[in-house]
């Protein structure tokens, strides 16, 4: 049976990560599938640490603050070094329901795709939490970004939840963007060979926490992440 690591990066997300945790044992006995969470503490300053330490779980605590990037590449080399054969993220607070990881996993093997996305576009909006106007418009933004540069539509390139295989792990363990990876990570998997797909899955809120990208700090978020993909797709083009 395919084991597959649930990655759950988590900065501060003492109110929401045992629920998370519980929710990923829930789907695994559900779906019949062989989940195991692999939480990577990225230096709370809350109680997330001893949070996890607790639970029934591969708790990793990082020494010093990575970044959304390198906590989730944390966990990719976990999954590497542990003979898992796909690694899923799921974020720590509480918008990716386990419940939909079964969705990506069969389209993912029907279909021979390295990388699967869960999104909540490829059907029009679909149901649940939609998220702001703002980012919404980002994510087309991204959208068209990526068409442009690699030909490859990716309806919601900033979502976090998706699955890699044994061929996508080898490539994100040796090298994964760091601040705000998902739009960036789309090239890398193009240039490396990797075959991408979607499937429309339902998001919810997020349980705790506050979103690092609203407002204001979402105009500064698609300035830098564009000079971060076009940086990567000029390195892997000429490399």
């Amino acid at each position: 049976m395919d084991k597959i690591a649930v990655i759950i990066p988590a900065y501060n997300e003492e109110t929401s990560i045992a629920a998370v945790v519980a929710d990923v044992h829930k789907a695994s006995k559900e779906s019949g599938l062989h989940y195991w969470p692999v939480v990577v503490n990225d230096c709370s300053k809350d109680r997330t640490g001893q949070i996890i330490a607790a639970l029934e779980c591969t708790a990793i605590q990082l020494p010093i603050n990575l970044g959304i990037g390198g906590a989730v590449q944390t966990g990719f080399k976990y999954a590497l070094l542990n003979g898992y054969t796909h690694a899923v993220q799921v974020d720590g607070d509480g918008q990716h329901p386990p419940g939909e990881l079964k969705k990506l996993y069969q389209k993912m093997k029907a279909e021979g795709i390295d990388v699967m996305i869960g999104s909540r576009f490829v059907e029009g909006e679909g149901r649940g939490f939609q998220s702001s106007l703002m980012r919404r418009l980002g994510i087309n933004y991204f959208k068209r970004l990526n068409k442009l540069l690699v030909g490859v539509v990716v309806h919601d390139s900033t979502s976090g939840l998706r699955m890699h295989n044994a061929k996508a792990l080898q490539v994100v363990g040796d090298y994964y963007p760091d601040e705000y990876p998902e739009p960036e990570a789309v090239i890398l998997y193009v240039k490396n060979g990797l075959k991408i797909g979607e499937v429309q899955v339902e998001m919810l809120e997020r349980q705790g926490g506050v979103s690092s990208i609203d407002g204001v700090r979402s105009v500064y978020f698609m300035a830098k992440v564009t000079m971060a993909v076009l940086f990567t797709f000029i390195r892997l083009t000429f490399r």
